[in-house]
């Protein structure tokens, strides 16, 4: 067994493709401390440096003293603590839904709900570029699955031509992000929602890298382009732009009563640490405050800056409009990629190397994420550097 895991291990390493924990010695934020330096961090998805907040933390340890550390159970037993409740109504209001339900993850969230939606003989249209979970989700609910290349209409449409004629009488589900977690573009949604009307379908968006960034008061993109109505399955995770850790999702009361009775993830998990949850909160009310759209729109300046700033190339075109957070700089050779993020990392920057299977091959990048601590000049010095040693290397 030793041997076999030997070889498996060196094989990732000829291509480049191994990975390494790394330790970090510090809170979250625009910096972070490991190996014993201080580094720029361009690689976190705490948006809004919510992480290490005042208000987020002051509120956990307000729940440790009432409730103590764990949950004790599952949330069907007795796991179901006041914050999980009061948590679950504030996203509920705050995303414009009748009801939420949280998960311990976005992934738990993603597994869980996907396979209670639809089952052997339904039909799942998945946009190429989502995230991991959505696709293990996807797999394990046993429906029919189709791929449609990233944000082609045209494609999804002949699927669900398709899956209308040749699967009728079964559901269809579509499902795609708000925002793509490695290119940071957004999904067509205005387009995606006419086309699931014609064919009857549903439509579950994840807004995983929306939340906190999109729409007024961060309500990601449903609410920035009015269409929170129209999509059946809003989910998002609380560990990015609101700084905690778990996954939700948002939609009728009579769907989150049935993920209730038939999302495994959820039925069997032990319920999310009531300090979590309670810190969650404070960031739903802080976001849903004045001063929390501030910090929003703080970090848009940020995002425009990196927009205006980030060197151009062939493999990295960027739009004149940013589309989110998320700058995503093709190298495309996996160990070059690797260089790049090791040449960044000795000139005090932490910019992760995304390598397959991640990214498809041959698109190796660095995935850079601005937040809105960063600070106008680290975002020069980081776009300087990497004009700089991209010429070199």
């Amino acid at each position: 067994m030793r041997d076999f895991f030997e070889e498996q291990l060196k094989a990732l390493r000829v291509r480049s493709l191994d990975r390494h924990l790394r330790e970090i010695c510090s809170a979250q934020g625009a910096e972070i401390e490991t190996g014993g330096r201080r580094l720029v961090n361009f690689s976190s998805n705490n948006y809004l440096s919510l992480a290490n907040d005042p208000r987020l933390r002051e509120a956990a340890l307000a729940a440790i003293g009432e409730f103590g550390v764990g949950g004790g159970a599952s949330r069907l037993i007795s796991g179901t603590q006041s914050p999980h409740l009061r948590l679950e109504g504030a996203l509920a209001k705050w995303k414009g839904t009748e009801a939420a339900l949280c998960f311990s993850s976005g992934y738990a969230a993603a597994l869980g709900t996907i396979p209670a939606l639809v089952t052997k003989g339904d039909v799942i249209l998945l946009d190429k570029l989502c995230h991991a979970s959505l696709i293990d989700g996807a797999k394990l609910s046993g429906a029919i699955l189709r791929v449609f290349p990233h944000n082609d209409l045209g494609k999804l449409e002949g699927h669900l031509q398709w899956s209308h004629g040749e699967h009728a009488g079964k559901r269809i589900l579509i499902v795609t992000e708000s925002v793509f977690s490695m290119d940071g573009d957004r999904a067509p949604l205005r387009e995606l929602i006419e086309l699931k009307k014609r064919f009857g379908g549903l439509l579950l968006l994840d807004e995983a890298h929306a939340v906190g960034v999109i729409g007024p008061n961060g309500r990601g993109l449903a609410a920035a382009e009015n269409l929170n109505k129209h999509v059946d399955v809003q989910m998002g995770t609380l560990s990015k732009a609101l700084g905690t850790s778990g996954g939700y999702i948002c939609s009728s009361r009579n769907l989150i009563d049935w993920l209730i009775n038939r999302a495994r993830s959820f039925i069997y998990s032990t319920a999310p640490p009531p300090a979590i949850v309670a810190a969650a909160l404070a960031a739903v009310d802080f976001l849903a405050s004045p001063e929390g759209e501030e910090r929003r729109l703080l970090l848009w300046k940020r995002i425009r800056l990196m927009q205006e700033f980030l060197p151009r190339s062939e493999l990295n075109k960027t739009s004149s409009d940013a589309y989110s957070a998320i700058f995503p700089w093709i190298v495309g050779d996996e160990q070059a990629a690797l260089d790049l993020a090791s040449a960044l990392q000795s000139e005090g920057f932490l910019v992760p190397a995304i390598r397959y299977p991640t990214v498809a091959k041959g698109s190796a990048r660095l995935r850079i994420t601005v937040t809105a601590a960063h600070q106008d000049d680290q975002i020069r010095a980081l776009c300087e550097a990497i004009k700089r040693l991209s010429a070199k290397l």
